[in-house]
């Protein structure tokens, strides 16, 4: 691995599984000391024990994404721990609300928009600053395929992730004249726990969504993994606003 992260400090939620801790690990084996966030400790510990283990640097912060103030307390632990903030990557999210809209209460949407959605803002609204303090960097947020296609039975959570790449692109607007590049992953079906435990639960459903995408695979989250780096690294300093693709071509339909 280069070093294209030395001396960096990034932030991840959603850190301690699938594609956040893929994340995670590849740009602490590239120089950067981490920040890990997400709501299970023993997760978080051993993620943060292998980042270590391997000579990396790492503190995990127990968080829920969805609370405004440990967004704020995630700051605050990357500049204690690290003295400065140069990249974040807003991954956390998980559809809350299934079926037809006349069948979602209002709970469920709002449950969906909060995780998916406000949490971002939230996140952005704590990391830029920070980040413009350190000298500029870069956002990534995850807004998945489904920001910019459509799906039925989880409109919510579609709702939500397009809304992710609007606010991606005001927020690169505003934040570039301050150095600080903001970007949207837009990911197809990735091999995660959450994947296997849900539409990959049974071998029919993971070539049914395998079949979904023109490669005729679904990600590994390695791969996803190495596009985030490259896209919170100082070689993307010419991208913001973008929605970038890895989804074996499924929104190119």
């Amino acid at each position: 691995m280069d070093s294209r992260f030395e001396s960096k400090v990034v932030l991840i939620t959603g850190a301690t599984s699938g594609v956040g801790e893929a994340v995670a690990l590849r740009v602490a084996a590239e120089g950067a000391a981490v920040v890990l966030a997400a709501r299970g400790k023993a997760g978080g510990d051993r993620v943060a024990a292998e980042i270590r283990a391997a000579g990396g640097r790492a503190v995990f912060v127990p968080a829920d994404v969805t609370v405004a103030d440990d967004h704020a307390r995630l700051v605050r632990a990357a500049l204690d721990e690290f003295g400065r903030l140069d990249a974040a990557f807003n991954n956390a999210g998980a559809v809350n609300a299934f079926g037809p809209i006349q069948e979602i209460d209002e709970a469920g949407w709002r449950a969906d928009l909060e995780l998916n959605l406000t949490a971002v803002y939230y996140g952005l609204r704590h990391q830029i600053p920070a980040i413009i303090e350190s000298g500029g960097g870069a956002v990534l947020n995850n807004a998945s395929n489904l920001g910019v296609v459509g799906m039925g039975s989880v409109a919510p959570y579609v709702a939500a992730k397009h809304g992710v790449i609007g606010l991606t692109r005001a927020v690169a607007l505003e934040a570039a004249a301050d150095g600080v590049r903001v970007n949207a992953l837009v990911s197809g079906a990735v091999d995660t726990p959450a994947f296997r435990n849900s539409m990959g639960a049974t071998p029919e459903g993971a070539a049914a969504v395998a079949a979904m995408h023109p490669l005729g695979r679904i990600s590994r989250p390695e791969e996803i993994a190495a596009l985030c780096a490259y896209l919170l690294s100082g070689e993307a300093s010419f991208v913001t606003g973008a929605a970038v693709a890895i989804d074996g071509g499924f929104t190119a339909r």
